[in-house]
């Protein structure tokens, strides 16, 4: 890749195995476009061995490594003439900063907004005339709104102690968007207009005060010059799909889109189309729905994921592809390359196979890898995603591959809470958090021992973030089931997790229980793995970042000395980042450290 040469440091890896090169292989983002200076573009790699941004000039084909700091930047944006590069700048990973600003062409960093103290980010919205709208979110404060105008003073038009989000802005600067919960449930958004002298314009309330769990989501105001209609996500039949609402008339309209599983959306251009993306069953689509007629025209892509879509303002649509077979690529309606990262592709892993599971709460879909040719019963891994409020996918996951890469089965469960099966799947998780997801890995587990792909005595519970809680929550409470444990980042002691996390996660905590711990303490005693640890049998491992504002170092050193004071086997890394790391090589260092740990305990003689 022009201009990234220079930096890449991807070795020419003869003789490393294939797993290790999946996760050193350079990676790209889709790269996201000034709206107007649609040639400029920024875009995420890791061709450094560190994630960072990048920019790139389509009309000369100059690229720049914006950013370079040691835990990586993932967060920034373009100003709409493409004249800057906006980033947010935290400290090592613990996501409590500031936005700096930097030419597009290059210099010297500076605070973008000087007169805004440090937060955590709740959303940006940057306008034409260079004014800013930047949402902050604080412990003491909890949510602020700020307008910022070239030349002046931050201006402070929304404050709430629950959380919000700054959506965007119209086309003309005149208008701002707002997702907010006043209403207390944090898992369903209420959306307001205002004017940037803070007073509304319109509101619009699918919980009706809170008492219906209907969430809404702003999707972008329409780029159009005068045009006031407003892009919503909605979930009024049951599933995430888009409307456009006219902020100033009042009107709605309901697209209708039949399509199954979720649905969102995002405007072409010249406002006379919509780019659908539909995810359905662990895999996307891409379709173009025209507003005049109502036609819904499929854009063709092959079966996977699809991570990122724009379309472009020639009318051809961008995408970030992949399967589980498939690393990723940019692909282009036009048939032409759009961006190839440089250094060798990543290998080929195998493909997912669909199960279906009937559980307590209805069929429960998973994915299956197996190591090609492998006959079963086989040393298995139960990979279980974080979120809750998300879902795994068929697209192409390094870490997965590298289980079945040394011999192991992978098992990944779309528990109830996951997204893509629609809102009632979703929210079903409220009040018993945990207990619901793990009856449904347990439905799976089942499954998979019955059927003959895994070994009962050589189950591996695993995940990241939530993932990682469900994990220590499953070996206390599911001693029997799991033969060991790998938590990377987890919640692990509810309570103190919640007093210790940051403000926007507190308010979602206390929507999925109910409550804060002194009002609901039997719901967090429940919830939480710290009351079941005494019942773990299985040797668990434990990674951290000691930065981590979202699952605290404080209360997984308490759920960690509780193993030790009972003398249970278990393993601990800190690693001096936040919420994960964003350096390749830390990544390999903790994927090499789990197998090993796997390996050693189960014992497994593994490729």
């Amino acid at each position: 890749m022009e201009g990234m040469n220079d930096t890449d440091t991807t070795p020419d890896m003869p003789g490393m195995p294939d797993w290790e090169k999946r996760f050193r292989a350079p990676r790209i983002s889709l790269p996201d476009w000034a709206e107007d200076a649609p040639h400029r573009c920024l875009f995420m790699s890791n061709a450094t061995g560190t994630y960072e941004l990048y920019t790139w000039d389509r009309s000369t084909g100059a690229q720049r490594q914006a950013t370079d700091r040691p835990n990586g930047t993932t967060d920034g944006v373009l100003t709409p003439d493409g004249e800057a590069v906006w980033w947010f700048s935290d400290t090592d990973g613990d996501e409590f900063g500031i936005w700096m600003s930097q030419p597009f062409g290059g210099g010297e960093d500076s605070p973008a907004v000087p007169g805004l103290a440090p937060s955590y980010p709740g959303g940006l919205a940057i306008g034409r005339d260079g004014t800013a709208v930047v949402g902050r979110s604080t412990d003491e404060d909890g949510t602020t709104v700020h307008v910022v105008r070239p030349g002046a003073e931050p201006v402070e038009i929304y404050r709430h102690r629950e959380s919000a989000v700054v959506g965007d802005l119209s086309h003309d600067g005149t208008l701002l968007a707002l997702e907010h919960t006043e209403h207390g449930d944090a898992m369903h958004s209420a959306l307001r207009v205002m004017r940037l002298d803070g007073t509304t314009v319109a509101e619009l309330d699918d919980t009706r005060g809170g008492e219906e769990e209907l969430g809404l989501e702003v999707l972008g105001f329409a780029p159009v010059e005068g045009d006031g209609r407003l892009l919503v996500g909605h979930q009024r039949r049951g599933r995430w799909e888009p409307m456009v609402w006219d902020v100033i008339g009042g009107s709605q309209r309901d697209l209708s889109i039949e399509l199954p599983g979720d649905v969102s959306a995002e405007w072409f251009p010249d406002g006379s189309a919509l780019l659908i993306v539909h995810s359905h069953e662990a895999r996307d689509e891409l379709w173009r729905y025209e507003l005049g007629t109502g036609a819904l025209n499929r854009i063709e892509t092959p079966a996977g994921s699809v991570s990122g879509a724009t379309a472009r303002p020639d009318g051809h649509v961008e995408y970030l592809w992949s399967s589980a077979a498939e690393p990723p690529c940019i692909r282009s309606t036009s048939g032409d390359a759009v961006l190839d990262p440089p250094g060798p592709r990543a290998p080929a892993s195998v493909a997912v196979e669909d199960v279906w599971v009937d559980g307590p709460g209805g069929r429960i879909h998973a994915l299956v890898q197996r190591p090609a040719g492998a006959a079963g019963p086989l040393p298995t891994v139960f990979d279980i995603h974080g979120g809750p409020t998300w879902h795994d996918s068929d697209a192409f996951a390094a870490g997965p591959a590298a289980w079945v890469d040394h011999g192991y089965a992978v098992v990944r469960v779309n528990y109830r809470g996951s997204t893509g099966y629609g809102r009632e799947w979703t929210d079903a998780l409220k009040h018993r958090v945990g207990l619901i997801e793990l009856e449904d890995i347990a439905a799976v587990r089942a499954w998979a021992v019955a059927s003959g792909l895994a070994d009962p005595a050589r189950i591996v519970l695993a995940g990241g973030s939530w993932g990682g809680y469900l994990t220590l929550l499953g070996l206390g409470t599911q001693p029997d089931s799991w033969a060991l444990g790998l938590a990377a980042v987890p919640v692990a002691d509810y309570v103190t997790a919640y007093h210790d996390e940051m403000e926007a996660l507190k308010a979602l905590d206390r929507t999925l229980l109910g409550g804060t711990p002194e009002e609901v303490p039997e719901r967090f005693a429940a919830s939480s793995p710290l009351t079941y640890v005494d019942a773990v049998r299985a040797p668990v491992y434990i990674s951290a970042g000691v930065n981590d504002p979202r699952c605290p170092i404080r209360q997984v050193e308490n759920y960690v000395d509780r193993l030790a004071a009972r003398g249970a086997v278990h393993e601990v890394y800190r690693y001096d980042a936040g919420h994960g790391s964003l350096v390749v090589e830390e990544r390999i260092k903790q994927v090499r450290m789990e197998i090993d740990f796997a390996d050693r305990y189960l014992g497994c003689d593994t490729p």
